[in-house]
Formats: C-alpha cells, sequence, structure tokens
C-alpha cells in the first residue's frame, strides 16, 4: 500500500516521502480500515515538525483521522466495550498514522460514520466537533440564549463550535482574522462575525451585548485573543481554552478571574477517549443525531488527491486556510 512516511523532522512539505509499504494487520481489539478520506489537522504539522507531545520513531506515518470502510477486524476482547462492527461498515475515527492506504486502530477509537454525510465532511467530523462538544457542553454548559464568542470561527474547530452553538440555541459571534474569511464564518451560523483587523472585538462584544459581554469563549488562538476575551466576559462567564493556534501561551490572572467572577477552563480532547471512552461514544450519538437533522455539515475549505497531501497539510501550517482540509483515496 502506499503511505505518506515523514522520514526526518522539519517542514511537512520537505519531510514527507510516499512510500510502499505492506498492509497491516489488526490485532486484538483492532480493525483494518481501507482509507476514504483523511482531514488534515494541525497536529500532523507538529507531528512533521518533531514538536507533537507524541514523537513516533521514524520514519512514521502522520494523519490522526479518517473515514473509511472496515475490511478486517481482529480477535475482539473485553476491552472492546459495546463496539461492535462487521466487515464493510464505514467509520471514522483516530489514532496516528492514518496518512496511507489501509490503517489499523484500535475499535475503541473507531465509530459508525453519520450516513448524511460524506466521505470528506465525515473525516472531518471527530476531532473538530467533539472538540467543540466536549468545549461548549461538558465544560462551559451552555445555555440557550447565552451568548458565545469564538476565536477563529472560520477554522475547523471554530466552524464547529459556531455549528454547535447555533444548535445549542446560543447567540453566536465570530472573530476571523480576514476580510476573507468572514463569509465562511457567517455560513457556519455566526449571526455576527469581526474581522479582528478591522476592528476591536472587545468593543463589539460589549456594544452587542448591551455591556454584559459573552456567556462563553471558545478560544482555540490563545496569545492576545484570551487576555483580550478578558476583558468582554459576562458576569458567571466561561472561557474556554482549546488551544495555541497563535504559538502564544497566555497567562491566566486569577485575580482578575476572582474580581470579575468568570472561569478559566480547559479542555483536551485526547483525554475523554483515554479515561471516558463513554462519553466520547454518547457524544458522537448526539452529533450523528445532528448531522442526520442538517444541524451540523463540516465545512470543507478544499480537497487533494494523496499525491498532494504534503502540500496541504504545509497549507494548514501557514494558518491561512478556511474549513477542513481533506485528502481523498480513490
Amino acid at each position: 500500500m502506499r503511505a505518506w512516511r515523514v522520514v526526518r523532522h522539519g517542514e511537512p512539505a520537505e519531510v514527507l516521502e510516499l512510500h510502499d509499504v505492506p498492509i497491516p494487520q489488526p490485532g486484538a481489539g483492532e480493525v483494518l480500515i481501507r482509507t476514504r478520506a483523511v482531514a488534515v489537522n494541525f497536529p500532523d504539522v507538529l507531528l512533521a515538525r518533531g514538536e507533537y507531545q507524541v514523537r513516533p520513531e521514524i520514519p512514521f506515518s502522520p494523519g490522526i483521522e479518517l473515514c473509511g470502510e472496515i475490511v478486517g477486524i481482529g480477535e475482539t476482547t473485553d476491552a472492546d466495550g459495546d463496539a461492535s462492527f462487521a466487515i464493510g461498515d464505514r467509520v471514522v475515527g483516530t489514532g496516528i498514522g492514518v496518512l496511507a492506504e489501509y490503517a489499523v486502530l484500535p475499535v475503541g477509537a473507531v465509530h459508525l460514520a453519520p450516513a448524511s454525510l460524506s466521505d470528506e465532511q465525515a473525516a472531518g467530523l471527530m476531532i473538530a466537533y467533539q472538540t467543540a462538544w466536549f468545549a461548549l457542553h461538558r465544560r462551559a454548559a451552555i445555555q440557550p440564549g447565552e451568548t458565545l464568542l469564538v476565536h477563529a470561527a472560520a477554522g475547523g474547530v471554530g466552524s464547529a463550535a459556531v455549528q454547535l452553538g447555533v444548535a445549542a440555541g446560543a447567540r453566536v459571534i465570530g472573530v476571523v482574522g480576514s476580510a476573507a474569511k468572514a463569509e465562511s464564518a457567517r455560513a457556519a451560523g455566526a449571526e455576527t462575525v469581526i474581522v479582528r483587523a478591522d476592528e476591536d472585538f472587545v468593543a463589539r462584544v460589549n456594544e452587542i451585548t448591551g455591556g454584559r459581554g459573552a456567556d462563553v469563549v471558545f478560544d482555540p488562538v490563545g496569545g492576545e485573543s484570551f487576555q483580550r476575551s478578558t476583558k468582554c466576559i459576562a458576569f458567571e462567564g466561561r472561557i474556554v481554552v482549546v488551544g495555541f493556534a497563535s504559538g502564544a501561551v497566555p497567562e491566566v490572572k486569577a485575580n482578575h478571574a476572582l474580581v470579575k467572577n468568570y472561569g478559566v477552563l480547559g479542555l483536551h480532547w485526547a483525554l475523554y477517549s483515554q479515561r471516558r471512552p463513554e462519553l466520547v461514544r454518547q457524544a458522537h450519538t448526539a452529533l450523528t443525531e445532528l448531522a442526520e437533522s442538517g444541524a451540523i455539515s463540516p465545512l470543507i475549505g478544499g480537497v487533494v488527491d494523496l499525491d498532494h497531501a504534503p502540500a496541504a497539510i504545509q497549507e494548514l501550517a501557514g494558518g491561512q486556510t478556511v474549513g477542513r482540509l481533506i485528502t481523498r483515496f480513490d
């Protein structure tokens, strides 16, 4: 089978090589998946650079999220829980090493793909929407009628948060990096879109909310976006820290959180898959229902074939993408 592999650490376009390698075989509690589509995620960039928290031994395949078809099932184990699959099932799954024509994943990391989504859309469902779901519902406990401020609202995880916020009955304000991205945030459902370079989002949020501020802030950016969000957070508001796409990790001022009476919450979705997998399955059920109803639909910013996968990862590294970039396997 063909598989992209990182042969040394560096920029994705420079260190990825297409190799012909044996098809892996599923062991106990694993399934073999013929890949149909792989979503590009920022960890792919970090894996190539050797900056991810997990550092696989070189050479290795990146790719952490796929949609595909089960073509092999290993021996089942008690650890499999209530997962049950058959040959031919169309599934979505997560795990390092899926940027290849076939991939082996633990059954606990695999879920049936929503029938209403294409392979490309389904490939982008797990990480972004699970992250947004846990951030909004599990951590922030967002309520109908509340105001949600979403940073990087045109990106993969940001657009997911916008859609899920609308589905939860929230009033959604999106912040984007350029005018070119504004329409994508509106298409995702944001009632108001603020272009960060053109407007002060703090002033606009306070104006829109009559001085109350945002009840929930979804922040995958960090840096100045986080610091300034503390100036437009509502009484009993919640800032959910999802990531640091800006490259800057902000400081949390406990005295400021005290006097303004707001909370700062961390969200690391992978910990749920490790410690509370039953919650991940419950979230997938809820997301599937939303997909089938048309309430959510992953925003696809571009689709490339297997030969152009490194260029897609490099494009994401540049920070100018909208929605999800997908590698299609024909």
